[in-house]
């Protein structure tokens, strides 16, 4: 027996590789059986080269567990372990000997996985001893068997071992019992070998028989050594393409299209990237781009890993040269994976490109599917911009498409306003909004429909791209104001006349938490409807920003603010405004004299103050003006208050109102109900 120190510079390094090495515990299952393959791959290596003379044989990789005795074993049929071997590479901890091996075959070592000794002593994070029985393919080689219960020491026997190659058996810690178990190793198996390279088999595959699963003679295997992107695309079919997408992503939707990845220049990458459907929720489909390396699965938390936009998209990415047993941080700043990271951008933008150029009427038809890509790519990615405008898209009410560049020619000679700014008019529902997009088509105008999810923050971002360009929605103020032409006529509504309309109009408007209305009297022509809500651009389009940007809460948190704007030219509103005043007249009459009268007291008082500063008025002089305010404030007040009285007792009124409310989604519970209730009386 030889017994001795392993060769590492910190006194124990067993709780290093414990609790930092490695982020995960199962991980440790993935290392030793991409180790077995890596052995196995080196004898196919030999072979091929001549250098190995002898049948290679069941090159399956086997795993299987003991729940008496505590072990899982891990067994090839590889090249095996000289004494000389394991003194190099597993008790020098700091040599590797994938890199001497490397070295020598570089030219034929793809498929070669990792850093053989640094990642069997992932075991020791679940072991409280390992064996190594091992016998190299070298002839004339003894069996040796390794030990190590988690301390610096070791002991190295010779044993019999009939064939080549190693088996690694753990003996599981107490505190780690959980992976003893059938299910939670084929679990990790499914996750992180179903693709690997070599044959593994994990105990045999079972039959139905007499009520009870029995054992069959076969392997269980759990891997395909040959998936979809280790092939060339002239020898898949579509459905290749859709079954391995199903195997990926159970019980879901079929893909819109795929990317198949291939280079082999400046560094090493194939795969499949797919575009899945989106329902409504963005976060629920990020990350499901699985990473490997060689066949060994790595990660499918891509995050940082490739460009935000991405993450959205499905599938497989595989490259050697993206480091297996590294934190993710390193991975984010690894220079090889920001190189693949731009590569793949490129790749789906080519890709896109290329299937706008070739069949422009199926793209459109994928567009309401693959916009949110498109959209959060540019919004995310400024060189994915400078791409995708050329095959982005716009839709308009009727379902048309256009570039931008075709949309901005559509428009530009009958939507650009007095200011020479191009005025995109847009809706987000079209059947909510479906009256505002009729009366701007009845001015010649064209309508967009932007209702999906990210479309909000599209049009800040196009806002900036595009020259003199607005983007407005429909629904924001009349379609003159949208829209406002040079030679426009501006019919003045007469101040009075307006106060009116409003204080009647508000006297009725309904009083919610975090909702104001205000009255705006335009004169809109008579084939224009009596009134209508509009909700400021501006502020709608923050509140919305509100939701999902961090910072902007302040806009999130202030009420909804909505315009109701009377068509003074409307017989209706004509003849409200008619009856009110003749209803009011005798009583409102010395209320606005007693106005006149005050409103002359403070012109004098003012006067009287003008080119005084605040603080060099008297006393007297402060209070004979704020008592004169709060006078004319209180006969206002008298005034509204007569003219809402006036407002409850005329059902246009609130028929009016409640109308515009109905229009917008607004009209709900007792309110709609009493609705309902006036226009049956009406009628």
């Amino acid at each position: 027996m030889q017994k001795g120190n392993i060769g590492v510079t910190t006194e124990n390094i067993f709780p290093v590789i414990k609790k930092f090495l490695y982020s995960d515990h199962e991980i440790f299952l993935r290392e030793i059986v991409s180790n077995a393959v890596d052995a196995t791959q080196k004898l196919k290596t030999f072979a091929s080269k001549g250098d190995f003379q002898g049948e290679l044989g069941d090159l399956t990789v086997h795993v299987s567990f003991n729940k008496e005795e505590g072990t899982i074993t891990v067994s090839d049929r590889g090249i095996g372990l000289t004494e000389e071997e394991i003194e190099k590479y597993i008790n020098q901890i700091a040599f590797s000997g994938a890199n001497d091996f490397l070295e020598k075959y570089k030219d034929d070592a793809n498929a070669i996985i990792g850093h053989f000794g640094l990642g069997f002593y992932s075991s020791f994070m679940v072991s409280k001893q390992v064996d190594i029985i091992t016998r190299s393919w070298q002839e004339g080689a003894q069996a040796v068997k390794w030990s190590c219960d988690g301390s610096p020491v070791y002991t190295i026997d010779p044993v019999e071992k009939a064939d080549r190659g190693t088996d690694i058996v753990m003996h599981i810690d107490d505190d780690c019992q959980e992976f003893l178990d059938e299910n939670r190793i084929q679990t990790l198996l499914n996750k992180y070998c179903r693709f690997l390279a070599v044959p593994v088999a994990f105990g045999k595959k079972k039959d139905w028989k007499d009520g009870q699963q029995v054992e069959t003679e076969e392997d269980n295997l759990i891997n395909d050594t040959t998936p979809i992107w280790t092939k060339k695309p002239s020898e898949l079919q579509d459905e290749d393409y859709k079954k391995f997408y199903s195997q990926l992503y159970p019980m879901t939707d079929e893909p819109l299209f795929w990317i198949h990845l291939n280079v082999d220049f400046p560094f090493h990458l194939t795969g499949v990237l797919y575009f899945p459907k989106i329902k409504e929720n963005i976060d629920l489909q990020r990350n499901k781009i699985q990473l490997y390396c060689n066949q060994v699965f790595v990660t499918d938390n891509v995050e940082g890993i490739v460009p935000d936009f991405l993450a959205l998209l499905h599938g497989v990415i595989d490259s050697p040269d993206i480091p297996l047993n590294v934190s993710r941080s390193y991975l984010q700043s690894d220079s090889n994976v920001k190189k693949i990271s731009t590569y793949i951008t490129k790749k789906v933008s080519d890709r896109l490109q290329s299937i706008f150029k070739k069949d422009r009427a199926e793209f459109e038809k994928k567009w309401d599917d693959i916009k949110i890509f498109i959209h959060f790519g540019m919004l995310s990615t400024e060189d994915f911009y400078d791409k995708a405008n050329k095959f982005a898209l716009l839709k308009d009410t009727e379902g048309q498409y256009f570039t931008y560049e075709e949309y901005n020619t559509l428009i530009k000679d009958n939507q650009t306003n007095k200011n020479g700014n191009v005025v995109y008019l847009y809706a987000n529902n079209k059947e909510e909004q479906f009256s505002y997009i009729e009366t701007a088509k009845n001015k010649g105008y064209n309508v967009l429909l932007m209702d999906g999810q990210l479309d909000s923050a599209l049009v800040g971002m196009l806002e900036r791209k595009f020259e003199k360009s607005s983007f407005v929605r429909v629904d924001g103020d009349t379609i003159d104001r949208l829209i406002e032409k040079e030679n426009q006529e501006q019919n003045v509504v007469d101040v009075n006349d307006s106060a009116t309309l409003s204080s009647v109009f508000t006297a009725l408007l309904p009083k919610t938490d975090k909702t104001e209305f205000r009255v705006d009297a335009q004169a809109m022509g008579e084939t224009a409807a009596p009134v209508m809500i509009t909700q400021s651009e501006y502020m709608r389009r923050m509140k919305e920003m509100a939701r999902f940007q961090a910072g902007m809460s302040f806009y999130g948190e202030m009420p909804d603010m909505f315009n109701l704007v009377l068509n003074t030219d409307h017989k209706l509103v004509k003849g409200i405004l008619s009856d009110a005043q003749t209803q009011t007249e005798a009583e409102i009459k010395p209320i606005e004299a007693e106005i006149k009268g005050l409103e002359a007291r403070k012109a004098v008082l003012k006067q009287q103050q003008d080119g005084k500063k605040y603080e060099e008025l008297t006393q007297e002089e402060k209070d004979s003006m704020s008592q004169c305010e709060k006078d004319i404030t209180a006969q206002q007040d008298k005034k509204n208050e007569i003219l809402g009285t006036y407002a409850k007792g005329n059902k246009v009124v609130s028929q009016l109102i409640d109308l515009a409310l109905l229009q917008n989604g607004m009209l709900k519970g007792e309110a709609l109900n009493n609705f309902v209730k006036r226009s049956i009386e009406l009628i």
